[in-house]
């Protein structure tokens, strides 16, 4: 019996789920295949911004409260200040991974994706795969499978214009969160973020340049988590995970296309990976619906542009300590400015409109600071 599918997705994380989700949303038959049994865990800060939420509604994902713990907007800390800034008219959402793995894994059953858990597959050529031994036969071939993509280096399309890694670690703590908001304090070695997560259950996650092996190397860092966290059970076993800046030279190429953090990615330090993913789902289905791949790679092109600026600038910030110091002045003392940087960060404005109305008073501001 000869096995064939329109699309073959390889891997079924968020991105390959939401991408399955999206596709048969304009009617082409799905098949997921993934190596690993549901749900699918993964190291990551678990916030979901606005848009990110937005967009999963658009999938028929509806994520509300009892899926996890809502946050209103984002706080910076260091060892002597600290800025916060809330969301315009919107919130976002802390969900542990696995929570969100299952809501997609739902949806796309729902759906009628085709999905394989626990099962091998390598394409062989145009149009072929082997799937658990068997040759099934494809129209068109998305790879959702990772930062270390098979599907990306058999294609051919691993040339960056763009590469740089941190290295991550992710805890769960047993207790109530201390802040509707999420936290991101900052240190020389990188940066702590914490994530509300459940009305018992809060995420740390670290991100730096050097990898760490375990968290109380990274916590000394951190004084003011280390004295919140200090005697409080562990919700999770600790998880480590490669975060990349990374801008592929391709994302499509003769019927393959890319997705997720296969793509190309952008540092967690953003918080947008989970919204980048969802809106590449939605471009990838309306290509593919189209038979046009090559509009898919304008539109990932396009989606990128906004998260990888403000990763550059806040990779900045990273690289250098008074740089983030002279910022997180600015921002204390003109929480304006902090205010709606955060809405360009999420699309609620615009970079441009940002540039002209605060771009110099921002940068005179950056000048005078630490004077």
């Amino acid at each position: 019996m000869r096995l064939s599918t329109e699309v073959l997705v390889l891997g079924g994380g968020p991105a390959g789920l939401s991408a399955g989700i999206a596709l048969r949303g304009r009617g082409l038959e799905v098949t997921v295949v993934d190596a690993l049994a549901p749900a699918i865990d993964k190291a990551c800060g678990e916030g979901l911004m606005p848009g990110a939420l937005a967009a999963l509604e658009r999938l028929g994902v509806r994520m509300t409260a009892a899926d996890g713990m809502p946050f209103y907007g984002i706080r910076f800390v260091d060892e002597q200040r600290q800025a916060e800034a809330r969301f315009l008219g919107a919130h976002g959402l802390g969900v542990r991974r696995l929570r969100l793995h299952e809501r997609l894994r739902e949806r796309a059953e729902a759906c009628g994706v085709t999905l394989l858990w626990n099962t091998r597959c390598q394409p062989m050529g145009p149009g072929r795969a082997m799937v658990d031994g068997e040759e099934l036969h494809y129209r068109w071939l998305v790879g959702a499978d990772g930062q270390s993509s098979t599907v990306r280096a058999w294609a051919g399309m691993g040339a960056c214009r763009m590469e740089k890694l941190r290295y991550g670690m992710r805890r769960h703590y047993r207790m109530a969160p201390w802040s509707e908001l999420v936290e991101v304090h900052w240190a020389e070695r990188g940066q702590a973020y914490v994530t509300p997560v459940a009305e018992d259950c809060v995420c740390v996650a670290f991100v730096g340049r050097a990898a760490h092996r375990e968290a109380e190397e990274w916590l000394e860092d951190f004084p003011a988590i280390a004295e919140r966290v200090e005697g409080v059970p562990l919700a999770s076993a600790q998880r480590g995970a490669v975060s990349a800046t990374r801008v592929l030279r391709e994302v499509e190429r003769g019927g393959v296309a890319l997705v997720g953090d296969a793509s190309g990615s952008v540092d967690a330090v953003t918080g947008e990976g989970m919204a980048s993913c969802f809106l590449q789902a939605e471009v990838l289905a309306d290509a593919m619906a189209e038979g046009h791949l090559e509009a898919y790679a304008k539109a990932h092109q396009r989606i990128g542009r906004l998260p990888h600026r403000m990763s550059l600038l806040l990779l900045l910030m990273d690289r250098f300590p008074g740089l983030e110091q002279r910022a997180l002045e600015v921002f204390a003392e003109r929480p304006e400015y902090f205010r709606e940087l955060l809405a360009v960060h999420v699309g609620a404005r615009g970079l441009e409109e940002f540039l002209a109305r605060r771009g110099l008073g921002f940068c005179m501001g950056l000048l005078r600071a630490g004077g």
